[in-house]
This record gives structure tokens, C-alpha cells and sequence, in this order.
């Protein structure tokens, strides 16, 4: 896997990936595009949905949404790294099962999700879940 950043000027950058998608990030505080770090928890919670819907959808459970929301902590000192970052996966569907959206979560975080997996060792990284059931 490939990728390649790009200085657009000021404090932007465009970022390509391997299969050829374009993502500008913002430097300067995330004023006209994500951040690098702002990037980071977007791509864990990206990472982890991916995982938590195919879980669900193999255990038949009748979903029709998911969101995850992500905060993160970062430290004062720099350089400024996250410290902790926590994932609140709300999920919608009709007569869906705690016990599965459990079990889907924890295998994303614990055994799934790279992004989760890399941030691990130096991050905190602790989720949890609302399930929306539809009648």
C-alpha cells in the first residue's frame, strides 16, 4: 500500500492514496479540511464501523444505521498525542440484540480494526453503545 501527501500551500496538503481518492488536510487547525489528527480518528471510526457492521450483518441482525461518535484527548505537552480516545457506536435497527452489538465492538477494538490496533500501545482506547431499535 501506497500513498503520497502533497503541499498545496499556506498549511494544506493533499493527500492520494494508492487506488487514486484525494483527501485535503489542514494544518492549521482544521479550518478548511480535517486535520492530520482530526484525520486519525476519522479513519478509527471509519476502521471499527466497517468491522461492526459485517459482524452485525453475519449475525442477521436487522440494521439500517450506524454512527459512531469519536473524541479524543491529547496531552499538553508536545508533541501533542492522544492520550485517550473513546468510540460511542449508536446503532439503528429493528429488533436488534445488545448481546451481538457487544460482540461486534469488542472484535473490531480487540482483534479487527487495524487503526485500533496500531494506536493501541500508546492510546486508550475504551467504546461503548446505544442501540436505536425501530418497531
Amino acid at each position: 500500500m501506497k500513498a503520497q501527501v502533497k503541499w498545496l500551500g499556506d498549511e494544506l496538503f493533499l493527500g492520494t492514496s494508492e487506488s487514486g481518492h484525494t483527501i485535503v488536510l489542514d494544518a492549521n487547525g482544521g479550518n478548511l479540511a480535517p486535520s492530520p489528527l482530526e484525520n486519525v480518528l476519522i479513519s478509527l471510526g471509519g476502521c471499527s464501523s466497517v468491522d461492526v457492521v459485517s459482524i452485525l450483518q453475519k449475525t442477521r441482525q436487522q440494521v439500517s444505521d450506524c454512527k459512531v461518535e469519536i473524541s479524543g484527548t491529547r496531552v499538553d505537552s508536545v508533541p501533542k498525542l492522544f492520550s485517550d480516545i473513546h468510540l460511542k457506536f449508536i446503532i439503528t435497527g429493528t429488533d436488534v440484540e445488545a448481546k451481538h452489538v457487544e460482540r461486534a465492538v469488542s472484535l473490531s477494538a480487540d482483534k479487527y480494526c487495524s487503526v485500533a490496533l496500531m494506536l493501541a500501545e500508546k492510546v486508550n482506547i475504551t467504546h461503548d453503545f446505544e442501540i436505536i431499535n425501530k418497531a
